[in-house]
C-alpha cells in the first residue's frame, strides 16, 4: 500500500484576508513537506496536495480545526510521492473563473447537491435526466459517464458562449459533473440563472462517484492536473478504455503534447503514432512548419 496520499478539496467561503491565508497555508504545507497547488481568493480556497499519509492527516487536522473550513468535503486518493514537482500557494481574484460580467456566487445560487449514492439510484431506477459534463474537451475524451453531454469546452470560461447548444434542455432534469465539484458549483448556478428549471450537481464530483462505484457508469479514466495525468479506482479486469488516439482512432489513454511549440496541443495519441524519435505532432501542418 502506498505511503502517500493526495487530497482534493474546495470551499466557497468569504476570506477576509487572502494573503494571510496564503501565508498560513504555505507555512503549514511546508512544515509537513506537502507538495501541490493551493489557490486562495476572497471567495474561498481550492487545493490539491500530496504528502505522506501521516502528514496529510496532520494537515487535515489543523486545516479543519478552523470553523470556516470544518465541513469541507475532502476527496482522497492514493499518491505516488511524485505527483507534484513543488508546492505552489497563490492568491487569485477567483478560485474558479467563468469570466462573466456578473460572477456566480455559489453561496447565493447553485444547483442542488446530489450525493453519489443518489446518482447510483437514479441510474438503477431508470430516471430520466441529462448529464452535462463541465470539464474541458481533453478531460472528457479519456473518461466520462455514459450518455453524457459535453458542450465543447476547450476552457471552462467558454461555458457562457456554449449555453445555446444545450438550450433545448431547459425543461429537463440536469446533472452537472466535473472532477471534484468546484467548477460545477458555478456552472450549475449559471444554468439556474439562465432559466434551466431542475438543476443538480454531483456532490464531491466525479472522483467521489468513481471511488464508491468503480468500473460502473463512469467509463475510462479521470483526468487529473498533476504528473499522474489520469487516475481510476477500477479493478484491472473491469477497466474500459474509451479514449481514442487523435491520429488513428485506436483506443488509448496516453496523453502527449504537440511538439510544435507554437501549438503544444494536449491530446491522446497511441505509441504507434509517435515519430521514430518520439516526437509527436497533432497534424501534418504542425509537422511541416517544424520541418521547414
Amino acid at each position: 500500500m502506498s505511503s502517500h496520499s493526495i487530497i482534493l478539496f474546495y470551499k466557497y467561503v468569504h476570506i477576509e484576508n487572502p494573503e494571510e491565508l496564503k501565508k498560513s497555508q504555505f507555512d503549514l504545507a511546508t512544515r509537513l513537506g506537502l507538495k501541490g497547488r493551493v489557490i486562495v481568493a476572497e471567495e474561498g480556497i481550492n487545493a490539491t496536495l500530496e504528502g505522506t499519509t501521516e502528514n496529510i492527516a496532520t494537515y487535515l487536522q489543523e486545516f479543519l480545526a478552523d470553523e470556516k473550513f470544518a465541513n469541507t468535503h475532502i476527496k482522497k486518493s492514493v499518491g505516488t510521492g511524485e505527483a507534484f514537482p513543488k508546492l505552489s500557494v497563490k492568491v487569485r481574484k477567483k478560485i474558479v473563473s467563468l469570466h462573466l460580467e456578473k460572477d456566480i456566487d455559489p453561496n447565493q445560487i447553485t444547483g442542488k447537491h446530489l450525493p453519489a449514492d443518489e446518482l447510483k439510484k437514479w441510474f438503477e431506477s431508470g430516471k430520466k435526466f441529462k448529464i452535462i459534463d463541465m470539464r474541458n474537451d481533453y478531460e472528457f475524451n479519456v473518461g466520462r459517464f455514459k450518455d453524457s453531454i459535453m458542450p465543447n469546452l476547450q476552457n471552462f470560461r467558454d461555458l457562457s458562449k456554449e449555453l445555446s447548444k444545450i438550450e433545448d434542455l431547459k425543461d429537463e432534469t440536469i446533472l452537472t459533473v466535473c472532477t471534484g465539484g468546484v467548477r460545477c458549483e458555478k456552472a450549475s448556478g449559471l444554468l439556474v440563472r439562465e432559466g434551466f428549471k431542475d438543476v443538480y450537481q454531483l456532490n464531491g464530483g466525479i472522483v467521489t462517484y468513481m471511488e464508491k462505484f468503480p468500473a460502473q457508469e463512469f467509463r475510462g479514466t479521470l483526468y487529473v492536473f498533476d504528473r499522474r495525468i489520469t487516475m481510476d479506482f477500477d479493478p484491472k479486469d473491469k477497466h474500459v478504455v474509451v479514449g481514442e488516439c487523435g491520429k488513428c482512432g485506436e483506443k488509448t489513454e496516453r496523453y502527449v503534447n504537440c511538439r510544435n511549440p507554437m501549438c503544444n496541443k494536449h491530446f491522446l495519441c497511441c505509441e504507434n503514432c509517435s515519430e521514430e524519435d518520439g516526437r509527436v505532432f497533432c497534424d501534418e501542418n504542425c509537422k511541416n512548419l517544424i520541418v521547414r
